[in-house]
């Protein structure tokens, strides 16, 4: 039960779930065997969909360039329509991985592109997110204004962008499974951001081991380019290309999964 604003006192059906996953957990190196046991079963198809996410990005850059100046609403509308297919793409990828986790046998891409309401409701959740995320930002903004009289503007625009970069990281890690949320529970946007975050209370340093593994194998390629060796950065940028990119995307799959699969309603929920 929770009280209303007004006083009424109501049933709230999503919370013994967000109860559940408050408490879930899960075991990262678990989840990275259990990910490439699913990377391997289905390589080529998840690889495939990964490279459309390549294609689709890179083309709309190339796009852009040469649409430049050229007619500004043919770009725009350009770039709407490579903005939904990219996302539209990232959400088939992770659909079709929670088909294979759930052992579906018989998988038809048809049933994994989503729908015109779960595209909206993505799109819904991510303006909320980045409302927030411009609310955390002023936040700090008004919080740091008093110590200008101390400490100076500069110093204080410093700690701003620090502690406000800071905050954003921690609630962007909090709320990365909304899409998850949308597209395998079917609930809006809103709700999909308060299960997200329920969802990685207790996670979070797991969640940053698994971040952490495929940022040094991204800042290895970027410090041999740097140094200088094309044959050792060429050999590791087709490493996160072939290798890291489709695991990553295994990965937080399984682990969103492995945190709500056992969740199990009441009967007294309903």
């Amino acid at each position: 039960r929770a009280i209303h604003p007004t006083g009424i006192i109501y049933h709230d059906p999503l919370s013994p779930m967000i109860q559940h996953l408050k408490e879930s957990t899960f075991a990262a190196n678990h989840v990275f065997w259990k990910s490439w046991k699913i990377l391997r079963s289905r390589y080529f198809s998840i690889l495939g969909l990964c490279l459309s996410l390549f294609i689709t990005s890179n083309t709309s850059g190339i796009l852009a360039f040469y649409l430049q100046g050229f007619n500004p609403v043919l770009s725009a509308f350009m770039a709407f329509l490579f903005v939904v297919a990219y996302f539209g793409i990232q959400l088939t990828l992770f659909k079709f991985i929670l088909r294979l986790i759930d052992r579906q046998e018989r998988i038809t891409l048809s049933e994994t592109i989503p729908g015109t309401r779960e595209m909206l409701r993505f799109f819904g959740g991510m303006f909320s997110v980045g409302l927030l995320v411009l609310l955390f930002y002023l936040m700090a903004s008004v919080a740091g204004w008093p110590f200008i009289y101390w400490i100076g503007v500069d110093k204080v625009l410093q700690g701003t962008y620090i502690v406000s970069g800071l905050l954003m990281f921690y609630f962007l890690i909090r709320v990365a499974f909304y899409p998850f949320f949308i597209i395998d529970k079917h609930v809006g946007a809103f709700e999909s951001i308060r299960m997200s975050i329920a969802l990685t209370k207790g996670n979070v340093l797991k969640i940053l081991v698994i971040l952490a593994f495929f940022a040094i194998l991204h800042l290895l390629y970027l410090y041999f380019n740097y140094l200088g060796y094309p044959v050792v950065s060429t050999v590791l940028s087709m490493l996160s290309s072939f290798f890291v990119v489709p695991l990553s995307s295994v990965v937080i799959a399984v682990a969103y999964r492995d945190m709500v699969r056992a969740y199990k309603p009441d009967e007294t929920d309903g």
